[in-house]
């Protein structure tokens, strides 16, 4: 009897055809501008552009969401500060000791609020499909940063996985002996180090191995993989500077620009 297997290729995103450092870049572009204002206008029009081309690059609402959740938490919560402790100014619609809802607070909470995600989205979902090996092989390359750093960092990312596996074994086996459901916080603390320990030991193993392996050489070296740019990486950076140069521009224009310095 013979059973036939059939696979399933997951839709390839436009982004992933562009070089990691590209999309480094392209969020620098973009962000950067974003960060010199304080204005509900210029962060509207960058979010509403950022969620057309995120629909387009194929960028579900779910993925989204399970991406993004740290953004879309952080936002309000900074709009709610900003609302309540906010500079008042205008009408004032509520006070309670040192919180004061006023319009000029409302305006400015909704500023921030728009602004963190203008700012943060595109930053997370820029690299949600980045490989650290192509990400390094680009700083490298491309970008021209010393190899040793390169290779360092490298190394670094590529054991985080593994401290999580080792959090949950630890997690496991103190449960297993009976001393993992009582005592929140002194599990955590007691785990923390162990996980510390661990990370020590297996950092001057690493280090040691890849010192003996010659990647702490200062001669030029030489790349398995090519890290390469073309048309997509110049559209993307493209599109960043211009959705900055629109959101300021539309800002100016209606006259709600605020640097953050004024």
């Amino acid at each position: 009897m013979t059973t036939t297997m059939t696979t399933t290729t997951p839709r390839l995103h436009l982004v992933d055809r562009v070089n990691p450092v590209s999309r480094l870049a392209a969020a620098m572009l973009l962000t950067t501008p974003l960060l010199l204002t304080v204005d509900w206008v210029s962060a509207s029009v960058a979010l509403g552009i950022q969620l057309v081309l995120f629909a387009i690059a194929g960028v579900t609402p779910k993925v989204l969401v399970s991406r993004g959740w740290p953004i879309l938490i952080a936002a309000p919560i900074a709009g709610l500060s900003m609302l309540l402790y906010g500079q008042p100014e205008g009408t004032e619609y509520w006070s309670f000791w040192l919180a004061r809802i006023t319009d000029g607070s409302i305006e400015l909470a909704v500023a921030v609020t728009v602004r963190v995600l203008a700012i943060g989205l595109p930053a997370v979902l820029l690299f949600m499909n980045v490989d650290p090996t192509e990400l390094a092989d680009g700083l490298a390359q491309i970008a021209r940063l010393p190899s040793r750093f390169v290779l360092g960092a490298l190394a670094g990312a590529r054991l985080v996985g593994l401290f999580i596996e080792d959090w949950r074994a630890m997690a496991l086996s103190r449960r297993a002996r009976g001393i993992g459901d009582h005592g929140v916080i002194r599990r955590f603390a007691t785990m923390a180090f162990a996980l510390l320990v661990l990370a020590i030991r297996r950092g001057s193993k690493l280090a040691t191995a890849m010192e003996a392996r010659g990647f702490g050489s200062d001669h030029p070296r030489t790349w398995a993989r090519e890290s390469r740019v073309g048309w997509p990486d110049a559209a993307l950076l493209c599109i960043a500077a211009g959705i900055a140069v629109l959101a300021i521009g539309c800002a100016v224009w209606a006259g709600t620009y605020h640097a953050v310095w004024a």
